[in-house]
Protein backbone atom coordinates (compact mmCIF):
# COMPACT_ATOMS: atom_id res chain seq x y z
CA UNK A 1 0.00 0.00 0.00
CA UNK A 2 1.17 3.42 -0.76
CA UNK A 3 0.44 6.19 1.04
CA UNK A 4 0.71 9.92 0.68
CA UNK A 5 2.69 12.67 2.94
CA UNK A 6 1.47 14.15 6.19
CA UNK A 7 2.41 17.60 4.10
CA UNK A 8 0.10 16.34 1.46
CA UNK A 9 -2.67 15.93 3.46
CA UNK A 10 -2.77 18.72 5.76
CA UNK A 11 -2.45 21.29 1.84
CA UNK A 12 -5.28 19.19 0.46
CA UNK A 13 -7.05 19.77 4.00
CA UNK A 14 -6.75 23.43 4.74
CA UNK A 15 -7.48 24.01 1.08
CA UNK A 16 -10.92 22.49 1.74
CA UNK A 17 -11.59 24.43 5.17
CA UNK A 18 -10.57 27.63 4.09
CA UNK A 19 -11.81 28.24 0.64
CA UNK A 20 -15.31 27.11 1.44
CA UNK A 21 -15.36 23.94 3.73
CA UNK A 22 -16.41 23.31 6.87
CA UNK A 23 -14.68 23.06 9.86
CA UNK A 24 -17.11 20.41 11.22
CA UNK A 25 -19.26 17.37 10.42
CA UNK A 26 -22.52 17.12 10.59
CA UNK A 27 -25.03 14.11 11.17
CA UNK A 28 -27.48 15.01 8.47
CA UNK A 29 -24.99 17.47 6.10
CA UNK A 30 -22.00 19.33 5.35
CA UNK A 31 -21.76 22.43 3.58
CA UNK A 32 -18.04 21.47 2.65
CA UNK A 33 -18.76 18.45 1.55
CA UNK A 34 -17.86 19.56 -2.46
CA UNK A 35 -14.97 18.51 -4.07
CA UNK A 36 -13.03 21.23 -6.50
CA UNK A 37 -13.51 24.26 -4.35
CA UNK A 38 -11.14 26.26 -6.19
CA UNK A 39 -13.57 27.23 -8.56
CA UNK A 40 -15.19 29.21 -5.45
CA UNK A 41 -12.08 31.37 -5.62
CA UNK A 42 -12.64 34.93 -6.26
CA UNK A 43 -10.64 35.98 -9.08
CA UNK A 44 -10.05 39.23 -9.73
CA UNK A 45 -8.53 42.10 -7.26
CA UNK A 46 -11.39 44.71 -7.88
CA UNK A 47 -13.96 42.14 -6.01
CA UNK A 48 -11.23 40.45 -3.62
CA UNK A 49 -10.64 43.91 -2.61
CA UNK A 50 -14.27 45.26 -1.81
CA UNK A 51 -15.21 42.21 0.42
CA UNK A 52 -15.77 39.35 -2.15
CA UNK A 53 -19.14 41.33 -3.46
CA UNK A 54 -19.17 42.02 -7.19
CA UNK A 55 -22.14 40.05 -8.39
CA UNK A 56 -24.30 42.96 -9.14
CA UNK A 57 -21.21 45.52 -10.33
CA UNK A 58 -20.33 42.68 -12.92
CA UNK A 59 -18.91 45.09 -15.67
CA UNK A 60 -15.43 44.11 -16.95
CA UNK A 61 -14.38 40.24 -17.99
CA UNK A 62 -14.50 39.13 -14.95
CA UNK A 63 -18.15 39.25 -15.12
CA UNK A 64 -17.74 35.66 -16.49
CA UNK A 65 -16.79 34.52 -12.78
CA UNK A 66 -19.41 37.09 -10.91
CA UNK A 67 -22.20 36.94 -13.24
CA UNK A 68 -22.16 36.32 -16.82
CA UNK A 69 -25.59 38.48 -17.06
CA UNK A 70 -23.01 41.40 -16.55
CA UNK A 71 -21.82 40.93 -20.19
CA UNK A 72 -24.71 42.03 -21.81
CA UNK A 73 -24.28 45.70 -21.15
CA UNK A 74 -20.31 45.64 -22.45
CA UNK A 75 -18.88 46.39 -25.37
CA UNK A 76 -15.41 46.30 -27.31
CA UNK A 77 -12.92 43.19 -26.34
CA UNK A 78 -10.72 43.27 -23.08
CA UNK A 79 -8.57 40.55 -21.85
CA UNK A 80 -7.74 40.62 -18.02
CA UNK A 81 -5.18 38.39 -15.56
CA UNK A 82 -4.86 38.17 -12.26
CA UNK A 83 -1.92 36.33 -10.37
CA UNK A 84 -1.52 35.49 -6.65
CA UNK A 85 0.18 33.26 -4.67
CA UNK A 86 -2.17 31.34 -2.18
CA UNK A 87 -2.25 30.58 1.47
CA UNK A 88 1.10 32.53 1.82
CA UNK A 89 0.75 31.99 5.32
CA UNK A 90 0.86 28.45 4.79
CA UNK A 91 3.47 27.37 2.21
CA UNK A 92 5.37 29.23 -1.28
CA UNK A 93 4.60 26.92 -3.66
CA UNK A 94 1.21 27.51 -4.02
CA UNK A 95 -0.17 29.89 -6.73
CA UNK A 96 -3.43 30.89 -8.35
CA UNK A 97 -4.30 32.09 -11.80
CA UNK A 98 -6.88 33.47 -13.88
CA UNK A 99 -7.42 34.42 -17.88
CA UNK A 100 -10.22 35.78 -19.04
CA UNK A 101 -11.41 37.34 -22.34
CA UNK A 102 -14.54 38.81 -23.33
CA UNK A 103 -15.87 40.47 -26.57
CA UNK A 104 -19.15 42.11 -27.81
CA UNK A 105 -20.83 41.08 -30.72
CA UNK A 106 -23.20 43.79 -32.33
CA UNK A 107 -27.12 42.81 -31.81
CA UNK A 108 -25.95 39.92 -30.54
CA UNK A 109 -24.55 39.94 -27.15
CA UNK A 110 -20.86 39.74 -25.34
CA UNK A 111 -19.25 36.51 -25.37
CA UNK A 112 -16.34 35.32 -23.30
CA UNK A 113 -13.97 32.12 -22.00
CA UNK A 114 -11.61 31.73 -19.30
CA UNK A 115 -8.89 29.52 -17.49
CA UNK A 116 -8.52 28.91 -14.10
CA UNK A 117 -5.31 27.44 -12.65
CA UNK A 118 -4.74 26.36 -9.42
CA UNK A 119 -1.35 24.78 -8.32
CA UNK A 120 -1.41 22.75 -5.41
CA UNK A 121 2.56 22.25 -5.33
CA UNK A 122 4.70 19.65 -5.72
CA UNK A 123 4.13 16.28 -2.80
CA UNK A 124 6.29 13.65 -2.01
CA UNK A 125 4.95 9.49 -2.63
CA UNK A 126 5.67 6.56 0.19
CA UNK A 127 5.15 3.65 0.63
CA UNK A 128 3.35 2.49 4.32
CA UNK A 129 7.02 2.05 5.41
CA UNK A 130 7.96 5.59 4.38
CA UNK A 131 9.76 4.27 1.49
CA UNK A 132 10.03 7.14 -1.09
CA UNK A 133 8.34 5.87 -4.32
CA UNK A 134 8.86 9.75 -5.99
CA UNK A 135 7.11 12.83 -6.10
CA UNK A 136 4.12 14.40 -8.31
CA UNK A 137 2.45 17.81 -8.78
CA UNK A 138 -1.01 18.32 -7.82
CA UNK A 139 -3.47 21.07 -9.78
CA UNK A 140 -6.81 22.26 -10.30
CA UNK A 141 -7.66 23.34 -13.48
CA UNK A 142 -10.82 24.99 -15.75
CA UNK A 143 -11.62 25.97 -18.98
CA UNK A 144 -14.96 27.52 -19.97
CA UNK A 145 -17.13 30.28 -22.17
CA UNK A 146 -20.16 31.99 -21.08
CA UNK A 147 -22.46 34.50 -22.89
CA UNK A 148 -25.00 37.63 -21.94
CA UNK A 149 -27.53 39.07 -23.69
CA UNK A 150 -30.10 41.83 -22.93
CA UNK A 151 -33.47 40.82 -23.41
CA UNK A 152 -35.27 43.71 -21.94
CA UNK A 153 -34.13 47.38 -21.52
CA UNK A 154 -33.20 47.30 -18.29
CA UNK A 155 -32.88 43.20 -17.75
CA UNK A 156 -29.80 41.06 -18.94
CA UNK A 157 -29.66 37.11 -18.74
CA UNK A 158 -26.45 34.80 -18.69
CA UNK A 159 -24.93 31.21 -18.66
CA UNK A 160 -21.67 29.71 -19.07
CA UNK A 161 -20.35 26.55 -19.20
CA UNK A 162 -16.68 25.17 -17.80
CA UNK A 163 -14.86 22.09 -18.41
CA UNK A 164 -13.30 20.92 -14.93
CA UNK A 165 -10.00 18.94 -14.08
CA UNK A 166 -8.78 18.31 -11.02
CA UNK A 167 -5.76 16.07 -10.50
CA UNK A 168 -4.36 15.66 -7.14
CA UNK A 169 -2.79 12.48 -6.57
CA UNK A 170 -2.44 9.98 -9.96
CA UNK A 171 -0.60 7.37 -7.83
CA UNK A 172 -1.72 3.67 -6.16
CA UNK A 173 -3.18 3.47 -3.39
CA UNK A 174 -3.47 -0.28 -2.38
CA UNK A 175 -5.48 -1.62 -4.93
CA UNK A 176 -7.14 1.92 -6.24
CA UNK A 177 -5.86 3.63 -8.64
CA UNK A 178 -6.35 7.36 -8.26
CA UNK A 179 -7.10 9.58 -11.08
CA UNK A 180 -7.56 13.12 -12.09
CA UNK A 181 -11.15 13.87 -11.77
CA UNK A 182 -13.26 15.44 -14.29
CA UNK A 183 -16.57 17.35 -14.09
CA UNK A 184 -18.74 20.04 -15.84
CA UNK A 185 -20.50 23.08 -14.96
CA UNK A 186 -23.04 25.22 -15.60
CA UNK A 187 -24.08 28.93 -14.60
CA UNK A 188 -27.53 30.59 -14.98
CA UNK A 189 -27.43 34.49 -14.06
CA UNK A 190 -29.86 37.48 -14.24
CA UNK A 191 -28.97 41.39 -13.88
CA UNK A 192 -31.40 43.82 -13.15
CA UNK A 193 -30.29 47.75 -14.02
CA UNK A 194 -33.01 49.86 -12.61
CA UNK A 195 -33.23 53.50 -14.13
CA UNK A 196 -30.68 55.85 -13.05
CA UNK A 197 -32.50 58.47 -10.74
CA UNK A 198 -31.32 61.73 -9.23
CA UNK A 199 -30.45 62.26 -5.32
CA UNK A 200 -30.08 66.33 -4.66
CA UNK A 201 -27.28 67.15 -6.72
CA UNK A 202 -26.02 63.68 -7.36
CA UNK A 203 -26.94 60.96 -9.96
CA UNK A 204 -27.76 57.40 -8.72
CA UNK A 205 -28.13 53.64 -10.06
CA UNK A 206 -28.83 50.75 -8.49
CA UNK A 207 -28.72 47.18 -9.44
CA UNK A 208 -30.08 43.96 -8.46
CA UNK A 209 -28.56 40.68 -9.48
CA UNK A 210 -27.96 36.86 -8.87
CA UNK A 211 -25.57 33.76 -10.15
CA UNK A 212 -26.30 30.23 -9.55
CA UNK A 213 -23.28 29.16 -10.33
CA UNK A 214 -21.34 25.54 -11.04
CA UNK A 215 -24.56 23.05 -11.37
CA UNK A 216 -23.32 19.62 -12.71
CA UNK A 217 -22.28 15.87 -11.84
CA UNK A 218 -20.46 14.71 -9.35
CA UNK A 219 -16.49 14.28 -9.51
CA UNK A 220 -14.95 11.28 -8.71
CA UNK A 221 -11.10 10.47 -8.38
CA UNK A 222 -10.86 6.52 -7.97
CA UNK A 223 -14.32 5.37 -8.27
CA UNK A 224 -18.10 6.18 -8.59
CA UNK A 225 -19.39 5.39 -5.18
CA UNK A 226 -16.80 8.01 -3.92
CA UNK A 227 -18.00 10.73 -6.14
CA UNK A 228 -18.34 14.50 -4.74
CA UNK A 229 -20.30 17.17 -5.58
CA UNK A 230 -18.88 20.32 -6.96
CA UNK A 231 -19.61 23.30 -5.41
CA UNK A 232 -23.12 24.35 -6.58
CA UNK A 233 -22.98 28.32 -5.48
CA UNK A 234 -25.76 30.82 -5.77
CA UNK A 235 -24.99 34.63 -5.22
CA UNK A 236 -27.54 36.85 -4.99
CA UNK A 237 -26.86 40.80 -4.27
CA UNK A 238 -27.06 44.37 -5.43
CA UNK A 239 -25.50 47.45 -5.58
CA UNK A 240 -25.52 51.14 -5.27
CA UNK A 241 -23.33 53.89 -7.07
CA UNK A 242 -23.66 57.71 -6.59
CA UNK A 243 -22.04 59.89 -8.84
CA UNK A 244 -20.99 63.03 -6.12
CA UNK A 245 -19.52 65.38 -9.26
CA UNK A 246 -18.01 65.27 -12.82
CA UNK A 247 -15.12 63.61 -10.72
CA UNK A 248 -16.10 61.70 -7.90
CA UNK A 249 -18.16 58.57 -7.03
CA UNK A 250 -18.78 55.71 -4.59
CA UNK A 251 -20.30 52.33 -4.57
CA UNK A 252 -21.70 50.01 -2.12
CA UNK A 253 -22.15 46.53 -2.40
CA UNK A 254 -23.48 43.83 -0.48
CA UNK A 255 -22.86 39.83 -1.68
CA UNK A 256 -25.19 36.78 0.36
CA UNK A 257 -24.22 33.56 -1.11
CA UNK A 258 -24.68 29.82 -0.30
CA UNK A 259 -23.17 26.61 -1.07
CA UNK A 260 -25.85 24.19 -2.65
CA UNK A 261 -24.91 21.00 -1.28
CA UNK A 262 -26.47 18.80 0.70
CA UNK A 263 -24.83 15.31 2.60
CA UNK A 264 -26.50 12.92 4.14
CA UNK A 265 -25.38 10.17 6.54
CA UNK A 266 -26.79 6.53 7.37
CA UNK A 267 -25.76 5.06 9.96
CA UNK A 268 -25.77 1.49 10.74
CA UNK A 269 -25.88 -0.45 14.07
CA UNK A 270 -25.06 -4.16 14.90
CA UNK A 271 -25.69 -3.60 18.48
CA UNK A 272 -27.84 -0.18 18.89
CA UNK A 273 -26.43 -0.15 22.72
CA UNK A 274 -22.90 0.22 21.65
CA UNK A 275 -21.75 2.68 19.26
CA UNK A 276 -18.39 0.88 18.75
CA UNK A 277 -20.30 -1.33 16.16
CA UNK A 278 -21.99 1.32 14.22
CA UNK A 279 -20.81 2.29 10.78
CA UNK A 280 -22.17 5.62 8.87
CA UNK A 281 -22.38 5.92 5.16
CA UNK A 282 -22.46 9.74 3.49
CA UNK A 283 -23.92 10.32 0.83
CA UNK A 284 -24.91 13.31 -1.13
CA UNK A 285 -27.70 15.06 -3.59
CA UNK A 286 -27.60 15.37 -6.84
CA UNK A 287 -26.96 19.23 -7.88
CA UNK A 288 -30.85 18.87 -9.52
CA UNK A 289 -31.92 18.14 -5.66
CA UNK A 290 -29.44 20.12 -4.05
CA UNK A 291 -30.52 23.70 -4.92
CA UNK A 292 -33.80 22.66 -3.38
CA UNK A 293 -32.90 20.75 -0.46
CA UNK A 294 -29.78 22.35 0.82
CA UNK A 295 -32.18 25.33 1.55
CA UNK A 296 -33.51 24.00 5.13
CA UNK A 297 -31.46 24.05 8.79
CA UNK A 298 -28.64 21.27 9.24
CA UNK A 299 -27.36 19.70 12.64
CA UNK A 300 -23.88 19.15 13.07
CA UNK A 301 -21.57 18.01 15.64
CA UNK A 302 -19.08 20.04 16.22
CA UNK A 303 -15.96 21.29 18.67
CA UNK A 304 -17.73 24.26 20.23
CA UNK A 305 -15.33 27.37 19.98
CA UNK A 306 -12.41 27.68 21.56
CA UNK A 307 -13.17 24.39 23.01
CA UNK A 308 -12.17 20.42 22.42
CA UNK A 309 -15.62 19.67 23.33
CA UNK A 310 -18.14 18.02 20.87
CA UNK A 311 -21.96 19.49 21.22
CA UNK A 312 -24.86 19.07 18.48
CA UNK A 313 -25.48 22.52 17.05
CA UNK A 314 -28.41 23.57 14.38
CA UNK A 315 -27.52 25.70 11.81
CA UNK A 316 -30.27 27.71 10.29
CA UNK A 317 -30.47 28.81 6.49
CA UNK A 318 -29.18 32.50 7.99
CA UNK A 319 -26.01 30.54 9.20
CA UNK A 320 -25.18 28.77 6.60
CA UNK A 321 -24.81 32.19 4.47
CA UNK A 322 -21.68 34.06 3.38
CA UNK A 323 -21.80 37.73 3.51
CA UNK A 324 -19.79 40.10 1.45
CA UNK A 325 -20.03 44.12 1.93
CA UNK A 326 -17.63 46.17 -0.27
CA UNK A 327 -16.70 49.51 -0.96
CA UNK A 328 -15.23 51.47 -3.63
CA UNK A 329 -14.20 55.31 -5.00
CA UNK A 330 -13.39 56.28 -8.17
CA UNK A 331 -11.56 59.98 -9.13
CA UNK A 332 -12.15 60.33 -13.00
CA UNK A 333 -12.12 57.20 -13.41
CA UNK A 334 -8.95 56.73 -12.94
CA UNK A 335 -8.07 55.73 -9.33
CA UNK A 336 -9.83 53.38 -7.14
CA UNK A 337 -9.89 52.86 -3.37
CA UNK A 338 -11.51 49.74 -2.21
CA UNK A 339 -12.12 48.11 1.09
CA UNK A 340 -14.49 45.26 2.46
CA UNK A 341 -15.70 42.60 4.80
CA UNK A 342 -16.38 39.28 4.46
CA UNK A 343 -17.99 36.98 7.11
CA UNK A 344 -19.08 33.06 7.97
CA UNK A 345 -20.71 31.96 10.48
CA UNK A 346 -17.92 30.53 12.92
CA UNK A 347 -19.67 26.49 12.72
CA UNK A 348 -19.88 27.00 8.74
CA UNK A 349 -15.91 27.44 7.91
CA UNK A 350 -15.27 30.56 10.23
CA UNK A 351 -13.84 32.77 7.91
CA UNK A 352 -13.92 36.29 8.88
CA UNK A 353 -11.66 39.55 7.27
CA UNK A 354 -11.13 43.01 6.21
CA UNK A 355 -10.20 43.15 2.52
CA UNK A 356 -8.21 46.70 0.96
CA UNK A 357 -7.56 47.25 -2.76
CA UNK A 358 -6.95 50.10 -5.30
CA UNK A 359 -6.54 50.35 -9.07
CA UNK A 360 -5.70 52.85 -11.66
CA UNK A 361 -7.00 52.88 -15.04
CA UNK A 362 -4.53 54.71 -17.94
CA UNK A 363 -6.14 54.34 -21.86
CA UNK A 364 -6.50 51.19 -22.57
CA UNK A 365 -4.64 49.87 -19.14
CA UNK A 366 -6.08 48.60 -15.95
CA UNK A 367 -4.09 47.61 -12.76
CA UNK A 368 -6.17 46.08 -9.71
CA UNK A 369 -4.96 45.35 -6.37
CA UNK A 370 -6.35 43.26 -3.20
CA UNK A 371 -5.13 42.53 0.21
CA UNK A 372 -6.82 40.38 2.81
CA UNK A 373 -6.35 41.59 6.52
CA UNK A 374 -7.65 38.18 8.50
CA UNK A 375 -9.17 39.12 11.55
CA UNK A 376 -8.21 35.66 13.31
CA UNK A 377 -4.70 34.86 14.37
CA UNK A 378 -2.41 33.03 12.36
CA UNK A 379 -5.11 32.39 9.94
CA UNK A 380 -3.68 31.44 6.30
CA UNK A 381 -5.45 33.46 4.52
CA UNK A 382 -4.01 36.65 5.68
CA UNK A 383 -1.42 38.57 3.83
CA UNK A 384 -3.01 36.51 0.84
CA UNK A 385 -2.73 39.67 -2.06
CA UNK A 386 -3.72 39.60 -5.75
CA UNK A 387 -3.09 41.49 -8.50
CA UNK A 388 -4.60 41.94 -11.64
CA UNK A 389 -4.16 43.79 -15.27
CA UNK A 390 -6.63 44.35 -17.60
CA UNK A 391 -6.30 45.47 -21.10
CA UNK A 392 -9.94 47.06 -22.02
CA UNK A 393 -9.80 47.89 -26.17
CA UNK A 394 -12.95 49.47 -25.96
CA UNK A 395 -11.11 52.55 -24.65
Amino acid sequence: MSILTFKSFNIFTLLILLIGGSIVQNTNAQTGAAAVVFLMIEPDSRAAGMGNAGVAIADNANALFWNPAGLADQVGTEVALTHSNWLPELTSDLFFEYLVAKHNIKNWGTVGAHVTFLNLGEHEHRDELNTPLGTFRSYDLSVGVSYGFKLTKGLSLGTGIRWIRSSLANVSVGAQESEPGVSVGVDFAALYKFPKFSLGSMEGSYNIGFNLANMGPKIQYSDSEQADPIPTLFRFGHALTLELDSYNKITIATDASKILVRQRVTETCIDENNPETCTSEFTSDPFYRAIFTAWTPIEILANAVNSEEQQFRNLSVIDQLLFSLGFEYWYNDLFAARGGYFYENPYNGNREFMTFGAGIRYNIVGVDFSYIYALKENHPLSNTMRFSLLLNFAR
